[in-house]
């Protein structure tokens, strides 16, 4: 299987029960490097290092074929404080 934004949206979304997904190709289009923001509810009193430890090891195979994988994890409520927080400083 080709790793590419769409595949990555979709397994994740499923595999983390996410509420929100966002994934973007850095790479130019050839599909090697990914940055990723996941709203799960799956992360709700995890650590930082537990939520990535959590989304690594889901993606382990993925991820293994990619040279780079960043990823930002929030829960739902720090992802409405998030975009609260966005939408005030850009007004």
């Amino acid at each position: 299987m080709e790793i590419n934004v769409s595949y990555l949206e979709e397994i994740i979304t499923k595999r983390l029960n996410a509420s929100h997904v966002e994934v973007q190709d850095l790479s130019g289009g050839c599909g090697q490097i990914f940055e990723a923001v996941i709203v799960s509810p799956e992360f709700r009193g995890k650590t930082t290092l537990a939520r990535h430890r959590l989304v690594n090891n889901t993606l382990k195979e993925e991820i293994a074929k990619v040279h780079a994988w960043s990823q930002k994890c929030y829960t739902e409520e720090e992802w409405e404080k998030k975009k609260a927080q966005d939408a005030t400083t850009a007004a």
